[in-house]
């Protein structure tokens, strides 16, 4: 069973910066595409960014530019790397494996001054 704990979530101001990690449990890490996604209060949860199992990799308009996944096999982790935040971006940030449907619990990202 594939398990995904985030961590790396927290408060920052404007124009800073945040990385994101993703350590997943499972034996098909390597082939799974995963992705994070993000709800902020009273919206839908929506789509942020993807990377497939060969590193091909794809994002939102509002965050491109800004936003940088990428995963480390051997280490069965998958990262979002976020800068120049915005108060926009606040949001629980929430670690998909797309291929087995499974979610991580979340972590808070909030960008305030």
């Amino acid at each position: 069973q594939v398990r995904l704990v985030e961590s790396g979530g927290g408060l920052v101001q404007p124009g800073g910066s945040l990385r994101l990690s993703c350590a997943a449990s499972g034996s098909d890490f390597n082939i799974a595409s995963m992705g994070w996604y993000r709800q902020a209060p009273g919206k839908q949860r929506e789509f942020v960014a993807s990377i497939d199992g060969i590193g091909l990799t794809y994002y939102v308009d509002a965050v491109k530019g800004r936003f940088t996944i990428s995963r480390d096999n051997t280490k069965m982790t998958v990262s979002l790397q976020m800068n120049s935040l915005k108060p926009d971006d606040t949001a629980v940030y929430y670690c998909r494996d797309l291929r087995n449907d499974i979610w991580g619990q979340g972590t808070q990202v909030t960008v305030s001054a």
